[in-house]
C-alpha cells in the first residue's frame, strides 16, 4: 500500500505508534489508521484494489479492518472535531499519540526526529517513566473493559500503573461484568500468554477484576511458581512452552464455572476443570522426596490422571519439582510410552468378536481392567509398535488369556464399578 493511495489527513495511532517509540515494535504488527473519511468504504476500495480483504466492525462508528497479505490494519472515522479531538478520547496516554502519515515519507530525507508527532494527553513522557495513566474516568467508563486492559498493558510493556489510575480500576471493578465475557476472556488468555503473565493475573485479582466474575482469591500459591523460566526449567521446549505456559496460568485462576459464565469453549473449560482437579489432588498425596508427585498416586488415579491429562499434562508438570517435570516430559514425548499415552490392547469390537461379549458397562470395564495391565507392564511388550501388536498372534491371545481371567473372576453376574474415566 502506498501513502498515495490514502486520503490527506491520515494518521497511524495506537499501539504501533506506541511500540515503535519503545523500540519494541514487531515485524509484522496490527495498524490502526485514523482517517478523515468513511472507513468503511476506504477500507472496502482499498480490499478491491490490493486485493485484500474488508470486514466491517462497528457500522456506526465507521471502524473496518482490512487485512491484506499478512497484514491486519484497522481504519477507523476520525471522531471529533479533528486528530487531537479523537486522541482524547482513548483509554490511556500512551495510546493516544498519532503520527500523521504525510509527515512519514519513505524517501529518506527525513530522520525519526523530524516525524511530527501529535500527542495531546502528555503520552510521551509517560512512555519515558514507563507509566500507565489514564486519560479519564469517563473514557474507562466508556468501555469497562479497558479496566482490565491497563493492567494486561501494564505487564506487557513492564509499566507502573498510575496510582491515581490505580484507585479508578479498582473502585470501577464491578463495572467489568458489563463487558460480553468473550471479550474480558480474551483479554485474560493475552495477559496469561505475556512473559509476566503470571504477575499481571495476580496485579488483575490483587484490583479484583476477576472476582465479579466468578474466580476465587487465593490463587497467588497456583501463580507464583509460573514465571516466565519455568518452562526451560521444567524441561519444555519453546514450543511446547507456548501454550502449555498460559493455560497452567488461565487454570491457575479460573474454574470451570468461571470460564463458563466467561463464554469460554467448552474444551477449554474442561482443560482447566482437569488441570484443576489434578494439581489439588497431587497437592494432597503423599510424596517420599517431598512435594506433589505423580508418583505418588496409586495405580488408579495415575491411569486416570494420564487418560484425562494426555494431551495437557505439560501444564500440570509446571507446577511440580522441576527434575521431576523433565524426566516426566520425555516419557511425554515418546508416543510408544504406555502409561502416559494408555491404550487398550484390544479395541472393544474386536474383545466382543473374540469373546462373545455384548457391549455395555461390563465390556467397558474390562477394556479399563486391560489398558491398566498394559500402561503398568502386566501386558504385552512384544510387538514393536501398537499397530503390529493388534496384528501379533503372541500378543492377542496374551491379552484375550488376561481378559478371560478378568471375566472369569468378576463371575457373570458381578455389576463393574463405574468407569474412572
Amino acid at each position: 500500500m502506498a501513502l498515495h493511495q490514502l486520503p490527506a489527513g491520515t494518521a497511524l495511532v495506537g499501539g504501533a505508534v506506541r511500540d515503535g517509540l519503545l523500540g519494541r515494535l514487531s515485524a509484522r504488527p496490527d495498524l490502526d489508521l485514523v482517517v478523515p473519511v468513511d472507513a468503511i468504504d476506504l477500507a472496502r476500495r482499498l480490499g478491491r484494489q490490493l486485493g485484500g480483504s474488508c470486514v466491517v466492525l462497528d457500522q456506526e462508528r465507521s471502524i473496518a479492518r482490512l487485512v491484506l497479505q499478512g497484514w491486519t490494519i484497522d481504519l477507523a472515522r476520525c471522531a471529533g472535531e479533528d486528530l487531537a479531538a479523537d486522541l482524547t478520547r482513548r483509554d490511556f496516554t500512551a495510546n493516544a499519540i498519532a503520527l500523521p502519515l504525510e509527515g512519514a515519507t519513505p524517501s529518506g530525507r527525513k530522520s525519526a526526529a523530524d516525524l511530527r508527532l501529535i500527542d495531546p494527553c502528555g503520552g510521551l513522557p509517560d512512555l519515558a517513566a514507563g507509566r500507565l495513566v489514564a486519560i479519564s474516568e469517563a473514557n474507562l467508563l466508556d468501555d469497562p473493559l479497558r479496566l482490565l486492559r491497563g493492567v494486561r498493558l501494564a505487564c506487557e510493556l513492564a509499566f507502573s500503573i498510575a496510582p491515581a489510575t490505580w484507585e479508578l480500576i479498582g473502585r470501577h471493578r464491578q463495572r467489568i461484568t458489563a463487558v460480553a465475557g468473550e471479550r474480558v476472556l480474551a483479554e485474560l488468555e493475552r495477559l496469561a500468554a505475556a512473559p509476566e503473565g503470571h504477575r499481571g493475573l495476580e496485579l488483575a485479582l490483587e484490583a479484583g477484576l476477576l472476582q465479579p466474575w466468578g474466580a476465587a482469591d487465593g490463587s497467588g500459591p497456583r501463580l507464583e511458581p509460573l514465571g516466565p523460566q519455568r518452562p526451560e526449567a521444567c524441561g519444555l521446549m519453546p514450543t511446547e512452552a507456548a501454550w502449555a505456559l498460559p493455560l497452567a496460568r488461565l487454570a491457575a485462576v479460573l474454574d470451570g464455572p468461571t470460564l463458563e459464565r466467561l463464554r469460554a469453549s467448552r474444551r477449554l473449560q474442561q482443560r482447566c476443570q482437569r488441570l484443576r482437579h489434578w494439581h489439588d489432588r497431587l497437592q494432597r498425596s503423599d510424596s517420599p522426596r517431598g512435594g506433589p508427585s505423580l508418583e505418588a498416586l496409586d495405580e488408579a488415579d495415575r491411569l486416570q490422571l494420564h487418560r484425562q491429562l494426555e494431551e495437557d499434562l505439560p501444564a500440570l508438570l509446571l507446577q511440580l519439582d522441576p527434575t521431576a517435570a523433565g524426566a516426566a516430559m520425555e516419557r511425554w514425548r515418546n508416543p510408544a510410552d504406555r502409561l502416559f499415552h494408555p491404550r487398550p490392547p484390544l479395541d472393544g469390537r474386536r474383545l466382543q468378536q473374540l469373546l462373545a461379549i455384548p457391549p455395555g458397562p461390563r465390556l467397558g470395564q474390562l477394556i479399563d481392567h486391560l489398558t491398566a495391565e498394559r500402561a503398568f507392564g502386566r501386558l504385552g511388550g512384544t510387538a514393536a509398535t501398537d499397530t503390529a501388536e493388534l496384528t501379533d498372534p503372541h500378543a492377542v491371545d496374551e491379552a484375550v488369556a488376561a481378559a478371560r481371567l478378568w471375566l472369569d473372576r468378576r463371575g457373570p453376574g458381578a455389576d463393574p464399578d463405574p468407569r474412572r474415566d
